[in-house]
């Protein structure tokens, strides 16, 4: 699968805004994505009937509203898709829990600047354009964080909570929340500066 020239032509296609060429990344990838996700969320899942159609539709949302990354190799094209499609499930699943508990409007999430401000070594965009450039890489990022810094940051960028209801939802101490946010803001800001430095493949790796 790694020499597939005509998925990193669709690829190229998708990162330039050609919208025809989803439908074939979803022809091409969505029964892998499916038999992935099945294997590894199926406690998030569990026996629903529609999952399917989640999968399908987390995989959609991600094609045509998610970060646009551009990669040479196929495989590392799948296993970032998994990932992120992953991560699109367990929001969806993390809100609708919310949603039962609390109706007020959730916000968008914020412009790079607010989340990686905190890290004076980022440099903040000026242009338009090169501001939604680096929210795109921003938001790429935050897919590749540890699950436990990507919830940390989406509760205080994403859900807007003071550090006493984070901690309270962790277990902590608001200090310690607080501590834990500004860890994760730094993890961010790293992987950022390895995202644009060429080291996806390393951080899908784990490395």
């Amino acid at each position: 699968m790694s020499h597939d020239p005509e998925t990193l032509i669709l690829l190229r296609r998708w990162h330039s805004g050609d919208g025809a060429a989803i439908e074939q990344l979803m022809a091409r990838h969505l029964p892998w994505i499916r038999q992935q996700v099945r294997a590894r969320m199926g406690d998030v899942l569990g026996a629903r009937a529609d999952a399917d159609d989640v999968v399908q539709q987390a995989m959609v949302d991600v094609l045509r509203h998610g970060p646009r990354f551009t990669v040479d190799d196929v495989e590392h094209y799948r296993a970032l898709l998994l990932r992120i499609v992953e991560n699109t499930i367990r929001k969806q699943v993390r809100d609708a829990w919310r949603a039962k508990r609390d109706a007020r409007r959730e916000r968008d999430l914020p412009g790079s600047q607010s989340v990686v401000q905190l890290q004076a070594d980022v440099t903040q965009p000026s242009a338009a354009a090169d501001r939604n450039e680096q929210r795109a890489w921003v938001r790429l990022a935050l897919e590749l964080l540890a699950a436990e810094d990507r919830e940390i940051v989406l509760l205080r960028q994403w859900d807007g909570l003071e550090f006493a209801d984070i901690g309270e939802r962790l277990g902590v101490a608001p200090d310690a929340a607080r501590m834990r946010f500004q860890r994760a803001v730094g993890r961010l800001a790293q992987t950022l500066k390895r995202l644009r430095s060429g080291e996806l493949a390393r951080l899908l790796g784990g490395a």
